[in-house]
């Protein structure tokens, strides 16, 4: 059970619930019992006809609870009421029993089913709030779509397989010992009968089940592989119909959901069997106690009535249904498993970039940024070694070289994207893991060369950086980013919906959103990654107007592509294979007419 930690962790933080839940099944099973008990007063009378106290198959007992029955019966049948007023007393107290037991069955549900939808809307929020906080690394190495099945599909699982089955948790296994413990009452002998068989029938549903959660965990990866593809095909549409591609990637879909159809089959097959089979085995143990009681009646052993053993084989055949719902439960559990141990492998994830609790807070940025003699690894993989760079407040520094050089990962560990696996990073003197780390990222704003928007209005967009930013402010920082004029132009100007990732704005109108949202947080540091590569030349003046203002009076990290547009950088670092190969002005590299250089001339013979 402990795979089941995490969700008996929820219950047991609504303790109130759980107990007033359990209170009221317990009640309802019992007056349950009740109705049923009532079965033996009743078959007492019609067997014993005119001679109450005298049984239609067995006179002689010596069992107490017969004896007092009996003689209840008798008074009663002798009173005022006679055989049919008793008759009539029996039924109105099943009828009760019956009105109290669904009563309390009703208000054990109310209990239950906000406290279950309590549960998975935890960890729902759990999970999201932990893919939040995971560093960017560790999505690096996992499919988009792969992240989304488990959000969406483990959690729903999860909510049908094991929060659903939570009353089957509690209100079947009650049922059973609360009915055994009855049972035992009747017949201690009968009892240890079916204390026999029960162990014969939780093996073979053991057996059935067995194998649930490993093919359970087989869907949940055909369905997030499913789910990438999904994801590829709506980023890559233009590109598919370009090249003429959609039997290739059909054919790849079908493929996957064939394949998870094949395994859903054969998990229906073992889940669905154990309902049945329960049931079945259940009949033939019914069969025994008819057999066995039957004999020990005829035979007048263990004080056993005719009337005592009917009234046994309705209370146990009473119990045939909880147990099958219980076989069930835990064979939906046994399935759910593999949904949790996808859940919890995100929930236990180790966050490397993890914040510090009693950091400092960066309240201004002073003096400098200063990597020493750092080196950064992924996978065993060297990326960054032996840098030693510092960046001086108010100074641009422009990061170069070829694809893979480490241009990216330098600019990603000053917002702690990473950490330096060797060495320190510095923030005014003070290494940046003594920080607190949302006091740091407050402090840089970022402009990727994809630009990044939300499916929400403009200006929510450009808020993004500042949400108490005032409309003042909005539409200055717009101003500073060359977005003024074609957002006023838009019919909603900037209350327009920009659409999924602003697929209703033009490749440069992005670009300048997104300048304009770094522009409103006001930041000291800015951090520019390629911001215009990807644009045309006239987009390219407008962006780069844009981030020309927008770097006055700032510290500027540039990665650039286009070497033109950093001619004027205080200084530039020219990486290669995660090194630093040159460094200086553009003038000094031309001079030097080394790596720079050869960089530079390849551009302008293009």
């Amino acid at each position: 059970m402990k795979k089941y930690a995490r969700v008996f962790r929820y219950v047991g933080q609504y303790k109130t619930d759980a107990v007033l839940y359990i209170l009221f099944i317990a009640l309802s099973i019992i007056f349950s019992l009740a109705s049923l008990g009532m079965l033996f007063p009743f078959l007492e009378m019609l067997f014993n006809g005119e001679k109450p106290g005298t049984s239609g198959f067995v006179s002689n007992t010596d069992n107490p609870t017969v004896l007092y029955v009996r003689e209840l019966l008798k008074k009663s049948i002798e009173g005022p009421a006679g055989k049919s007023g008793t008759l009539g007393i029996i039924c109105l107290f099943i009828i009760a029993s019956i009105f109290l037991k669904n009563i309390f069955l009703y208000l054990a549900y109310y209990i239950l089913n906000p406290l279950k939808n309590k549960i998975v809307n935890r960890i729902r929020n759990e999970l999201y709030e932990k893919i939040l906080h995971l560093p960017v690394g560790y999505f690096t190495e996992k499919k988009k779509g792969d992240v989304i099945s488990r959000m969406t599909n483990d959690v729903s699982e999860v909510e049908y397989s094991v929060v659903g089955t939570l009353e089957g948790w509690i209100r079947d296994p009650l049922t059973i010992i609360i009915t055994l413990a009855f049972l035992l009452f009747i017949s201690p002998i009968l009892t240890l009968f079916v204390f026999i068989c029960i162990p014969v029938v939780g093996f073979v549903i053991g057996r059935i089940t067995k194998s649930l959660k490993r093919q359970s965990q087989e869907v949940a990866v055909r369905y997030a592989e499913s789910v990438s593809i999904l994801d590829e095909t709506l980023t890559g549409l233009r590109v598919i119909k370009a090249f003429n591609s959609e039997m290739l990637l059909k054919a790849k879909f079908i493929r996957n959901n064939e394949e998870m159809l094949q395994v859903r089959n054969k998990i229906g097959y073992r889940r669905d069997l154990a309902s049945p089979m329960s049931e079945f085995m259940g009949v033939i143990i019914f069969t025994g106690i008819l057999y066995f009681g039957g004999r020990l009646v005829l035979a007048n052993e263990f004080n056993l009535t005719g009337s005592l053993l009917l009234t046994y084989l309705g209370v146990f055949y009473n119990m045939i249904n909880p147990t099958k719902t219980l076989s069930t439960s835990f064979s939906n559990m046994r399935k759910g498993a593999a949904a949790i141990d996808r859940i919890e492998e995100i929930l236990k994830a180790e966050n490397l970039v993890d914040d510090n609790p009693n950091g400092i807070q960066l309240e201004s940025f002073n003096h400098s940024i200063e990597l020493r003699n750092v080196g950064f690894s992924y996978d065993d993989v060297e990326i960054l070694k032996n840098i030693n760079l510092k960046i001086e407040k108010g100074k641009t520094v422009a990061l170069v070289g070829s694809s893979g050089a480490g241009k990216s990962t330098l600019a990603d560990l000053i917002p702690r994207f990473h950490d330096v696996s060797t060495g320190e990073l510095l923030i005014d003197g003070v290494n940046i893991r003594d920080y607190s780390l949302r006091s740091v990222r407050d402090k840089i704003s970022i402009v990727t060369q994809e630009p990044i928007l939300f499916n929400d209005t403009i200006e929510r967009n450009i808020r993004l950086g500042k949400q108490d930013a005032t409309e003042e402010e909005i539409q200055a920082a717009a101003r500073v980013a060359n977005a003024y004029d074609f957002i006023t132009k838009k019919e909603a100007g900037f209350q327009t919906n920009i659409g999924d990732r602003g697929s209703k704005l033009s490749g440069g109108e992005r670009q300048r959103l997104t300048i304009a949202r770094a522009v409103v947080k006001n930041p000291p540091i800015l951090i520019l990654d390629e911001a215009t590569s990807s644009l045309d030349t006239e987009s390219e003046r407008l962006v780069q107007d844009a981030i020309n203002n927008m770097m006055q009076n700032r510290t500027s990290i540039v990665i650039a592509h286009r070497l033109s547009t950093i001619r004027h950088a205080d200084e530039i670092i020219v990486l290669q294979k995660g090194e630093i190969v040159e460094r200086g002005t553009h003038q000094e590299l031309m001079q030097k007419q080394g790596y720079y250089w050869k960089l530079v001339q390849m551009q302008e013979v293009k």
